[in-house]
């Protein structure tokens, strides 16, 4: 008898035991989740087959199925129509136009001095409170020295109007890890591609067609070495593609039957799996954010993209008119999808208006971190959005800005555009539009006409107002939260009609 008895009491104890083990083996409920944020370069919207089904024919099965395990958001907007702004407020969330950046990117010598001031709070500088390893990698773009090993600055230009690569060696002062980053491996930006910064130095240059495998690869080891450690990880990857230089590695040439774009836009669905794959290989997967995006649209000169609609039916910007450059929604409507297993509705749809200056705002309320008042002026967290699809967005209002400058602010249905044209390349662009009599305002109700193609302010004029009186305070203003008025660092013309 008491034999059985021994034997019952050992049999709970070990399954006692099992579960004790098992609870251990199971993250805590309050664990931090690693970050990694894949921001591609002139990708268009379009070029996403999931998003633009009927008119999208690149081949990106690998981001396709990140969407069918993920939140994929329909209403998503670059904080400009060009790079530079956007990274800008990326990392800051804060709208570029609030700094010395008016319009256009960092180029012609500004490059060298960087666009984030050295006390402002980044992304990364915020999740670094709360213990994360910070890492980026990629297209910085934002402003960096180079000098040599005496402090002396290298003339990278040497009287050419585009810079050449930098010598081995050189040193970078104020790069990304000034900005919050433990450790950066990349390059300036795709006019000096060869070089590749390593932390704050030159360590090497090569090739441009070796750069997107190069970070693919890079990211996976990354990703791989944090694994095995405790503290979380944000890895911003910055992606070369696909703008230009258009250079598909070889065995990605020729692959989509279209173009060399094509090619390269199907590499970088590639490297986007790659990345995904690592997550899951080192076991971080289930407790990792992820989010993909794009920094503007896709380049219609780079692309031909006016080809690609001819003769293979592909639109880069699906049914939306405009594409980089322009204050049309193909300027600045971009592709994201985010990916939080178990946190976040695999293959869910969200038709919310949000802004990328996003990111800030949701580490923030991720990691419990308050923003300084005086940061952060831009951006709104939208974790209770990616936890739930029917939350209503933080962002009432967004303002889009073109590569000239040219305003736009976007309320509900209703957009508002400050120019006569596109702001941009696309034509007619403001000059040709002031040449064909075009107005100098355009308004557009994107609920019954997305392709912007029925400029209806002189039957709203009460909605022109409105808008136009919003905008200017949101800019005069300082800041688009809730908080005391700042000051912008520069005067802003709004209205830029002299250009």
């Amino acid at each position: 008898m008491l034999s059985k008895i021994n034997k019952s009491l050992q049999g709970i104890l070990l399954i006692l035991l099992i579960a004790s083990l098992a609870s251990c083996s199971q993250e805590p409920e309050n664990k931090l989740p690693n970050i990694v944020y894949i921001i591609c370069d002139d990708l268009g919207y379009g070029d996403v087959q999931c998003l633009n089904p009927e008119k999208g024919k690149i081949k990106t099965p690998q981001i396709d199925a990140l969407s069918a395990e993920s939140m994929t958001f329909t209403d998503a907007h670059s904080g400009s129509s060009v790079c530079t702004p956007t990274r800008y407020g990326v990392l800051t969330g804060r709208y570029a136009w609030r700094s010395r950046l008016q319009d256009g990117v960092l180029g012609g010598g500004q490059e060298f001095e960087p666009l984030i001031a050295d006390d402002q709070l980044t992304v990364p500088a915020l999740l670094k409170k709360a213990g994360y390893q910070t890492a980026a990698m990629g297209k910085w773009h934002l402003g960096f020295a180079v000098n040599d090993a005496e402090g002396n600055p290298v003339d990278v230009y040497q009287g050419k109007r585009r810079p050449g690569p930098a010598p081995v060696g050189s040193i970078v002062p104020n790069g990304p890890i000034t900005r919050g980053f433990d450790t950066y491996l990349g390059f300036h930006h795709s006019a000096s591609m060869e070089t590749v910064i390593k932390d704050g130095k030159v360590i090497k240059n090569m090739p441009t067609i070796k750069m997107l495998q190069f970070l693919g690869k890079n990211a996976s080891q990354y990703i791989a070495e944090k694994a095995k450690e405790d503290n979380p990880f944000f890895l911003y990857l910055a992606l070369n593609s696909p703008h230009t230089p258009i250079v598909p590695s070889e065995a990605w040439q020729g692959k989509s039957g279209m173009s060399p774009y094509c090619d390269f836009v199907m590499e970088t669905d590639d490297v986007v799996g790659q990345v995904i794959d690592a997550l899951k290989e080192n076991g971080v997967d289930e407790n990792t954010l992820v989010f993909f995006t794009s920094d503007n649209g896709c380049s219609y000169p780079a692309a031909r993209g006016g080809k690609l609609e001819k003769e293979f039916g592909h639109y880069p910007s699906a049914q939306y008119r405009g594409s980089k450059s322009d204050i049309w929604e193909g300027g600045h409507r971009v592709p994201f999808i985010a990916k939080w297993t178990g946190k976040i509705e695999a293959g869910s749809k969200n038709d919310h208006l949000i802004c990328l200056t996003s990111l800030l705002g949701t580490c923030a309320e991720i990691t419990g971190i308050q923003i300084p008042e005086d940061a952060g002026e831009d951006s709104y967290s939208i974790l209770s959005m990616l936890k739930d699809k029917e939350v209503a967005s933080p962002y009432e209002a967004v303002i889009h800005h073109s590569i000239q400058g040219k305003f736009s602010i976007r309320r509900g249905k209703w957009k508002l555009e400050l120019c006569p044209g596109s702001g941009g390349w696309s034509g007619p662009n403001d000059k040709q539009a002031r040449k064909q009599g075009l107005p100098e305002i355009q308004l557009y109700n994107l609920e019954n006409d997305e392709a912007e193609q029925n400029n209806v302010f002189q039957d709203y004029p009460e909605v022109v107002e409105e808008l136009k009186a919003e905008l200017v305070s949101l800019v005069e203003n300082g800041r688009t939260t809730k908080g005391a008025v700042k000051q912008n660092d520069v005067e802003v013309d709004i209205y830029k009609s002299d250009k």
